[in-house]
């Protein structure tokens, strides 16, 4: 019997999770189609930047499809040909059933000087360059940055806010440099941090950065940036650190594919998430109910490659429901704030929540040992090493 040609656009969780379900069918045919050669868990990427293992944050595909039905190609697909049913890039592809999981991408929503100046935190190799700079203030020019300013206070604004104080310190003593004051700001628009959240999740992650050190600017937007600092409502924030962490907008490859987008400018997609005949679109860029989270496009992922396989198999798909996830926030060492069902807690024990919440996500993409490891590789010490030998970047 002739397989079903399944391409899958996108080497994030949905697209991963997506040729992980489906390899074990011998009736598909799984090409998975990526522009880089290695998986990002972004929950981890405010570590890499603060001096975390790559390895947290970075596992290579062909480690996680070693061994598995899976075809994994390295291309940028720009173009979809609906008549010819291909997908083209460097090379074309033909699919019987595509499926798209590319993800969102950085939106500076106009202001100027943001673009040029600041630093964003949303990819592996962003987190590095700011670590790289980082670095060069506190080890080669010994003029630390005494102004870190974060824009955003949603979870990635958080977790960075809560990690830099304890991370640029720690640099410091390493190399003996004076105890200089420095200060962490947080500019959320805003009037409270994480505001689609409950009150009092905002109110502890608020209290838990205050406490931290870091001084929140809520309520407050940014006009634009220079090289020597951040105007924010009337104001002017020197810094030469300011990291961009407030916004996104869904791939510019769906309006150039002219793909019917909704107001919020995502993907309309069907009760079986599919935007049209042998196209389903999925995590991030569909237009459901809880997007932009990664536990989400594990749950797309799972959904569409059961009812491919149902489908394969003369049944009716099942109609799609959205899971409601768990919300984990980490706010520097040890302290999270967790939402799991009916469980609110905050502190040691929402870190350990999150830190088991961690090893599952792993364990979704891998075998128990293979797991462990990157779990394991995020729970360690910081990668000092690196910094000392003024290898940020490795």
């Amino acid at each position: 019997m002739k397989r079903q040609k399944i391409v899958i656009v996108g080497g994030g969780f949905g697209g991963v999770k997506t040729a992980l379900e489906l390899a074990p069918h011998e009736q598909f045919e799984v090409t998975l189609i990526s522009d880089q050669d290695d998986f990002r868990y972004y929950p981890t990427l405010y570590r890499a930047a603060t001096g975390g293992k790559s390895a947290a944050s970075s596992i290579p595909l062909g480690e996680i499809f070693a061994g598995k039905n899976v075809k994994v190609i390295e291309d940028k697909i720009e173009k979809v040909d609906r008549q010819n049913k291909t997908v083209a890039g460097g090379k074309k592809y033909s699919y019987d059933v595509l499926i798209l999981a590319i993800g969102v991408v950085t939106n500076f929503f106009g202001i100027k000087g943001l673009q040029e100046y600041a630093y964003g935190i949303k990819t592996l190799e962003e987190a590095h360059r700011l670590r790289d700079h980082l670095h060069k203030h506190l080890v080669d020019d010994k003029k630390p940055d005494l102004n870190y300013v974060i824009i955003g206070g949603g979870p990635t604004g958080v977790e960075l806010a809560g990690a830099l104080p304890g991370y640029v310190r720690h640099v410091m003593k390493m190399h003996g440099l004076s105890d200089s004051k420095i200060h962490v700001d947080l500019v959320e628009a805003a009037p409270r941090l994480m505001p689609r959240m409950p009150l009092h999740y905002s109110d502890a992650l608020a209290k838990r950065l205050r406490h931290l050190g870091v001084k929140l600017y809520l309520g407050q937007t940014v006009k634009a940036e220079t090289a020597d600092g951040l105007q924010v409502s009337g104001k002017t924030l020197e810094s030469h650190s300011v990291v961009w962490t407030a916004g996104v907008t869904n791939h510019p490859f769906f309006k150039t594919n002219n793909f019917t987008l909704t107001e919020h400018g995502k993907v309309a997609v069907d009760q079986f998430l599919a935007a049209e005949d042998d196209i389903y679109v999925i995590g991030d860029n569909a237009d459901t109910t809880y997007s932009g989270m990664a536990q989400t496009a594990l749950h797309d992922a799972k959904f569409v490659a059961a009812n491919l396989a149902r489908l394969s198999g003369g049944k009716k798909p099942k109609v799609y429901k959205a899971a409601k996830p768990s919300y984990a926030t980490p706010a520097g060492p040890g302290w999270a704030a967790v939402i799991w069902k009916r469980v609110h807690t905050y502190g040691k024990a929402g870190w350990a929540l999150r830190s088991a919440a961690d090893w599952v996500a792993y364990h979704d993409l891998e075998n128990v040992l293979k797991a462990t490891k990157h779990w394991m590789a995020e729970l360690g010490e910081e990668e000092t090493c690196l910094v000392c030998a003024g290898k940020a970047s490795g």
